[in-house]
């Protein structure tokens, strides 16, 4: 019998995926477990894996479709079974048809009187938009930041997009506010060995996370304090719970485990930072601690969210902390895991990096950058000593915080 193959609902928020690639191609034999293609929401991507065997007999949507989630994707079946039942309830061809009309005809709208006017204002700030709209509006070329939102929480979707199009505002309007010019045909390639080069499509996730901190930069005013401390009990506390995590009796707490958890109380004494800062000048603060932990990995650099952090012990923080990372990496975490931050620790003390501008996680106000450990030297009773010194670098947005408090906040740490 055949089965239909269908695009995953990856986290509550998520409303369509991308298709990026297709490991197999019609008339493929498929077992259970292969590999059959790979997606991605604005957030990770993630690999669908078969559930049954047979003939991949049909592909409804082709690399790059935005796919809406639980919409059928292909069709796993028997050589030569019916499957009309499936290919009409989702007909790719015929949905890009439908959709057609509406990119080729939107500036050139019907008639002024049968389109309802529509006050064009531009939202400012980050606009929340699905995933979906956004590829829709890319599609057609105007700014997404002129539609009126009708989605959950204020989010721009497809039919918003559609509402703007027909409304007759300019397709080439861009967010910089010029008119967009006819793309250049691309040059000839170069015979030149010199001017070899390869050309790779970013993926949906770099193109956010490049608007996300532009945003950031652009929207907020950002400052730095940097100040070090002495790491002395920090490592003679690991050398204490070795014995223990070898035995297997506690989890490999590392460094970065021991920052989070302190971080995590430490927020408690200052509501500022485990706050977001809103568009309408308002200031949300937060009963509990869901702490960021920027991860880098292959596909971009994800910050997922450990919640309620204040009140998990820090052998429970580890165990989460690592789960967490390790979700990022493999490309399995869910978007709902990604989302909720209320502050941000970036480390990049493995790097050797001795200090660096965190960039705030916005609407976040404030993210702090763990350095490496370094030696240094003091005076004690009179005698020059060593010690292994950690610098902290604390990015705030001193509208919503002080300069005496983003001190105060590293003493504290």
């Amino acid at each position: 019998m055949a089965t239909a193959v269908i695009m995953p609902r990856q986290g509550q928020s998520v409303e369509s995926c991308i298709i990026t690639k297709w490991h197999k191609k019609e008339g493929d034999a498929v077992k259970a477990g292969d590999l059959l293609f790979t997606y991605e929401t604005d957030k990770s991507t993630f690999d669908e894996e078969a559930k049954a065997e047979g003939v991949l007999l049909k592909i409804l949507h082709a690399e790059d479709d935005d796919v809406p989630c639980l919409e059928n994707v292909c069709i796993i079946g028997a050589p030569g079974e019916d499957i009309s039942a499936f290919v009409t309830a989702a007909p790719a061809e015929e949905k890009k048809e439908e959709a057609a009309p509406v990119v080729e005809s939107a500036p050139a709208a019907a008639p002024a009187e049968a389109v309802p006017a529509v006050k064009a204002e531009k939202a400012e700030g980050f606009v929340k938009i699905s995933p979906r709209a956004r590829n829709l509006a890319d599609r057609i070329g105007i700014d997404y930041r002129y539609a009126q939102p009708t989605g959950a929480e204020g989010r721009i979707i497809e039919r918003d997009i559609d509402a703007l199009a027909k409304a007759g505002v300019p397709e080439t309007v861009t967010e910089t506010g010029i008119a967009a010019e006819p793309a250049a045909a691309a040059p000839a390639a170069a015979s030149s060995d010199a001017t070899a080069h390869t050309d790779e499509k970013m993926t949906n996730i770099r193109k956010v996370i490049a608007k996300q901190m532009y945003h950031s930069i652009t929207s907020t005013c950002q400052l730095t304090h940097t100040a070090s401390f002495d790491a002395t009990e920090i490592m003679e506390f690991r050398k204490k719970i070795k014995p223990k995590v070898e035995k297997g009796e506690l989890n490999n707490i590392t460094l970065n485990d021991i920052v989070m958890y302190v971080v995590a109380r430490t927020l408690t004494h200052h509501r500022a930072l485990n706050a977001h800062l809103l568009e309408n000048d308002v200031m949300r603060y937060f009963e509990h601690v869901n702490l960021g932990m920027a991860v880098d990995t292959p596909r971009g650099l994800m910050v997922p969210t450990c919640f309620m952090a204040e009140k998990k012990t820090l052998n429970e923080m580890s165990g989460e902390l690592k789960a967490l990372a390790a979700e990022c990496q493999t490309g399995t975490i869910s978007p709902d895991k990604l989302a909720g931050g209320t502050f941000t620790v970036s480390n990049l003390g493995s790097l050797g990096v001795e200090h660096f501008t965190p960039v705030l996680n916005v609407p976040q106000t404030g993210i702090l950058g763990v350095n490496n450990i370094t030696q240094r030297i003091k005076v004690v009773n009179g005698e020059i000593k060593a010690y292994p010194c950690m610098s902290l670098s604390l990015t705030y947005d001193p509208v919503s915080y002080t300069h005496l408090r983003a001190h105060e906040t590293l003493s504290d740490l």
